[in-house]
């Protein structure tokens, strides 16, 4: 088994733990264990979260976990238990006013509502860009946050749109690109 599995796992079981109480359960240095932590947290599955101030002389020792990331939730299946029960009464209109405010974008020129849109976007995780068409502006999703409920909730598509329509106050058309892969977003927006 590979180290940081090791360290992970350690982790796992005792929810947090420093370099040193890792490397002693582990049987290894703590400077190995701790450039293994340093690896683990900027790839995002292990997260610093506090310091444990020792009795007696030495610094004080950081404190890690497994990262929430790395943890999981049950939020698909809220999300899809919430999609399911609105069913056809869903309002994808008023979940986009929900989601994205359209009324920052009023009085802004076209670049700059693309910019800050984009901007909005990629802050809701989409991994979104802009580029200049013939027919107009296309905005494409490098990823889509929903795609642990999409598959039985196109609706979400729907309020992509909706919402990229009333931050642009023109009309928006999702062209299909490709097929439906895992996590990425199979459309581009044409802005009108």
């Amino acid at each position: 088994m590979l180290v940081r599995q090791k360290v992970l796992n350690h982790l796992k079981k005792t929810r947090s733990a420093s370099a040193r109480e890792i490397a002693r359960a582990l049987k290894m240095t703590a400077p190995n264990v701790r450039h293994h932590l340093s690896v683990l947290c900027s790839d995002g599955r292990v997260e610093f979260v506090s310091v444990n101030n020792r009795e007696g002389r030495g610094r004080p020792e950081k404190m890690y976990s497994l990262a929430q990331s790395a943890l999981g939730d049950n939020l698909p299946a809220l999300a899809d238990a919430l999609l399911t029960v609105a069913g056809k009464k869903l309002n994808v209109e008023a979940l986009a006013s929900l989601i994205l405010e359209a009324g920052q974008f009023s009085d802004l020129p076209v670049a700059k509502r693309l910019a800050m849109l984009v901007e909005k976007l990629n802050d809701m995780h989409y991994q979104a860009h802009w580029e200049a068409g013939a027919e107009g502006p296309r905005v494409i999703f490098g990823r889509c946050p929903y795609w642990k409920v999409i598959e039985k909730h196109s609706e979400i598509c729907k309020m992509d749109g909706v919402l990229l329509q009333r931050a642009m106050a023109r009309p928006v058309n999702g062209l299909q690109k490709g097929e439906w892969v895992q996590g990425l977003c199979p459309f581009v927006f044409q802005i009108g």
